[in-house]
């Protein structure tokens, strides 16, 4: 095959794992298409009503919320992706087999009865009758059944095993023995209250992630992903290592509102991927690159994976008090990887692309400044006026809207062609955004609905058995408890999207990190732990065996997926360190920090320090490191990540903790002085001059 079929194939791939990401495991003609078409345009106009005029109980919209999920899941994705012998109809993605219609209905009854009877539950809250347990057994099943479609079995598992250790807990050993619930109290809690599947991940995916979803929806049907990786590189592509440095400012711009790593590689990597290719990146190192930006965009706020707002939630804080904790160590990050970029490009010795090959900045930033309208409306309506999240939400999709169905017209009136039929394909596209954007919410609404079984098993009473288990396990010691919820969070992170990783982690380990903390004398904000157990939920998307994000890049880039996954991680390596300097550093999170300019220092220290991070793993600061500059290379990195130890170390007190800075620049000059000949002997090495 020649190199464009090649790349053709590669695209057609990442396409294919997109699509089912976007909720479409299913192609069918005719009447099916249509009821797709219709389920997930009528989902979005009911969201965009509870956001603006229509007024329902917070339980009313959480079960039609989960209703719509199920009916779709079983309208768009086959109940098995491969082929089974007399069983084909089964798999079928051509059409939906009658089995799948009764399936869909059926599951959407179940999620709705909460609010059919509502009134008699009430009355009989914690005395089900048989019905209500019937129809609850049926919602447990039809959901752990549409959880498998769409996410794969690892959650529904997960779900499975708490759901017996709920039944049979007494039976368990000792340690981790329970006393176990009838039947009556299992569906009285899971399908009967607020504390089980319709909890309140399932609120926070109802109220407020969808709205941000459909904007990440619109914006891509309009062309914003194409149009932010063009500006990137009309501002960097002439760089050393250009395109990389573009992939990374573009897939953070595409991250802020999409909360899909593969999404993100769909948007970006097609551009970006090649082109690295093409001034000299070999195809593991420019695909490794791409995921580590795609993956690392569930960081970036506002969406961070739809997770800010569940943090808020179960924190209870403020919306944008999530946004000012996530902010430096997503900054940061992104900073390590765009420096991490630059070394690889100084390693192989590369160029920036032609001046002649790139896009001209003013017409690139003019010609897609329309895009920045929503987003400039969505921080207004968030920062200056203080609006909720789901009101800032909707009017941001409001003016995106306008712009769908202005953007073609104008056009016309440009090129001086009919108005009508463009202003009619403005409408029609806009249709298939909002359509769009409900079955890209298929798997998140069902991700927390199915989380939400967990969450309601512990809510029964294992919260306080499960600190004292991971306490033991840990022996108490908050270093190996950090170390035991990230192994966890990467390994069931492998099978979950990372909004449930974090959920069943959060649930499972935050509580106990504090309390630990606490036990030790060590105050931990539960910001810190949600944070904590976020991050290496995402990190997950890109840990080799099983990472898909490494799959997607590695069909575009051509390399083999398993040693991509690895380079990727290795880059990623910098971001897994963060977790653990802020929960010990409260300052990288801006607890207790009100001063613009304290946070303005704390930032600036936090990105050097992860970028000599990066330069002690990559085995590069400005020229390849001798093995006895990496253990202090690390040092720098504890200095301007830990200053309150150095601090104690030196005598100096907590609150004139940052003048350790001075003491981690100073090595680092140092070693940059030690390096500088070294450079200059590689560039003439390198060039012969």
């Amino acid at each position: 095959m020649t190199e464009k079929e090649l790349k053709i194939e590669g695209i057609d791939k990442i396409k294919q794992m997109a699509r089912a990401e976007e909720g479409m495991g299913r192609d069918p003609k005719g009447f099916g298409k249509y009821l797709i078409f219709l389920t997930g345009l009528l989902w979005s106009l009911f969201q965009l009503s509870i956001a603006s005029w229509l007024i329902l109980d917070s339980i009313f919209i959480r079960a039609v919320h989960l209703g719509f999920a199920m009916t779709l899941v079983f309208l768009c994705f086959p109940m098995f992706s491969t082929p089974l012998p007399k069983l084909k109809f089964l798999s079928r993605t051509d059409k939906i087999p009658v089995f799948d219609y009764i399936l869909a209905a059926t599951g959407a009854f179940c999620a709705l009865y909460i609010l059919i009877d509502h009134q008699g539950i009430i009355l009989r809250y914690g005395l089900p009758i048989k019905r209500d347990i019937i129809i609850g057994i049926m919602l447990v099943i039809i959901l752990l059944e549409a959880s498998r479609r769409v996410i794969g079995p690892a959650l529904s598992i997960v779900s499975i095993v708490f759901c017996i250790y709920a039944f049979f807990g007494q039976y368990m050993p000792s340690i981790i023995a329970f006393k176990g619930v009838s039947i009556n109290r299992f569906i009285g809690q899971m399908t009967m209250s607020s504390e089980g599947i319709y909890g309140i991940p399932l609120d926070v995916s109802a109220n407020i992630v969808f709205l941000f979803v459909l904007l990440g929806a619109m914006l891509d049907k309009a062309g914003a992903g194409e149009y932010f990786i063009q500006l990137a590189l009309s501002l960097l592509g002439r760089y050393k290592g250009g395109p990389a440095k573009a992939a990374v400012l573009g897939s953070g711009l595409t991250g802020t509102v999409s909360g899909s790593s593969i999404a993100n590689i769909v948007t970006t990597g097609t551009f970006t991927i090649p082109m690295m290719k093409k001034v000299g990146y070999p195809a593991t190192k420019a695909a490794a690159i791409e995921v580590a930006a795609s993956t690392d965009g569930q960081l970036a706020p506002p969406i961070m994976g739809a997770a800010a707002f569940i943090i808020a939630e179960y924190c209870n804080v403020p919306y944008l008090e999530v946004i000012k904790a996530a902010a430096i160590p997503a900054f940061a990050s992104y900073a390590a990887l765009f420096y991490i970029t630059h070394i690889e490009a100084s390693k192989l010795g590369l160029t920036g692309m032609k001046k002649n090959e790139l896009p001209l900045f003013i017409k690139t930033f003019l010609s897609g400044i329309h895009f920045i309208l929503p987003l400039a409306m969505l921080v207004y309506e968030l920062v200056y006026l203080r609006r909720s999240p789901e009101v800032a939400a909707f009017h941001a999709i409001w003016v995106m809207g306008l712009i769908m169905i202005i953007q073609p017209v104008f056009k016309a009136v440009k090129n001086k062609t009919e108005i009508m039929p463009s202003f009619y394909s403005g409408i029609k596209n806009l249709l298939n955004a909002l359509s769009s954007g409900a079955r890209n919410m298929v798997s998140v609404a069902l991700a927390t609905a199915a989380a939400g079984i967990i969450v309601g098993v512990v809510a029964l009473g294992l919260g306080g058995l499960i600190t004292q288990i991971i306490e033991k396990i840990s022996m108490g010691n908050i270093f190996l408890m950090l170390a035991i919820t990230a192994l966890a969070s990467l390994i069931i992170g492998m099978g979950l999207p990372t909004t449930a990783t974090y959920i069943v982690m959060a649930s499972l380990t935050a509580p106990a990190i504090v309390a630990i903390a606490d036990a030790q004398n060590f105050f931990v904000p539960l910001m810190a732990a949600h944070l904590f157990c976020f991050y290496f939920g995402i990190l997950a998307d890109d840990t080799p065996p099983v990472g898909l994000a490494a799959y997607a890049a590695s069909a575009i880039a051509k390399s083999p997926p398993i040693p991509t996954g690895i380079q990727a991680f290795t880059y990623d390596i910098r971001t897994a360190i963060l977790p653990f300097m802020f929960i010990f550093n409260t300052d990288i999170i801006l607890h207790n920090i009100n001063s613009w300019t304290t946070g303005i220092l704390i930032f600036i220290m936090t990105c050097i320090g992860n970028f000599t991070f990066a330069s002690a793993t990559q085995g590069w600061l400005i020229t390849k490191n001798k093995w006895y500059e990496i253990p202090l290379l690390l040092m720098v990195t504890l200095i301007l990540m830990r200053p309150e130890l150095i601090s104690s170390w030196v005598g100096i007190s907590y609150e004139n903790r940052h003048f350790a800075y001075i003491f981690g620049i100073i090595l680092l000059l140092a070693l940059y002085a030690v390096q500088y000949p070294r450079k200059k002997k590689f560039i003439y090495t390198k060039t012969g001059f």
